[in-house]
């Protein structure tokens, strides 16, 4: 039965130890994660300037893996970078809009400008923005996003 206590010892030593040990719980405190609730609201949230992680999402086992992630991720970034999710089935227009058949997917949008007023007379009223999105590719951790980040560019904590 030694052999029991020293690999509880071993286990605890690695969960304290390895940052991106990510099988067992960890207290992430509230969640980072926001709701998409409207696209009105995704404008404005863009408008504060961070990049923007959205995970578009349908419920499946898979998904629940993907949520753990991203809330591991959300806490890690916070407050440089926000993290969205959108369940496709509660606001299709907005995921049809993707033009994406498999879900989930990840894309980030960053940098939003002012865009020209090329082609038709619209409303004065109406500000046209231009947004980059990049898709996700990566490992699906907060290493990964880490990682993503620093080949895009993204800058995920304040200069100091």
């Amino acid at each position: 039965m030694g052999d029991s206590t020293f690999l509880d010892r071993m286990l605890l030593q690695l969960r304290s130890t390895c940052k991106y040990y990510s099988g067992y719980p960890k207290d992430l405190g509230p969640s980072r994660v926001l709701h998409f609730t409207s696209e009105r609201e995704f404008v404005q949230l863009l408008h504060q300037g961070y990049p923007v992680v959205v995970a578009f999402t349908i419920r499946s086992n898979y998904t629940q893996h993907l949520d753990r992630m991203l809330e591991e991720a959300a806490a890690e970034f916070y407050p440089n970078i926000k993290f969205m999710r959108v369940e496709c089935p509660k606001y299709p227009g907005f995921c049809i809009t993707r033009q994406k058949s498999e879900y989930p997917f990840i894309e980030i949008f960053h940098s939003p400008q002012q865009a020209g007023n090329e082609g038709k007379v619209q409303d004065p009223n109406v500000t046209r923005y231009s947004v980059k999105v990049v898709p996700y590719n990566y490992d699906m951790s907060p290493y990964g996003f880490r990682e993503f980040f620093k080949r895009q560019g993204v800058r995920t904590s304040d200069p100091k």
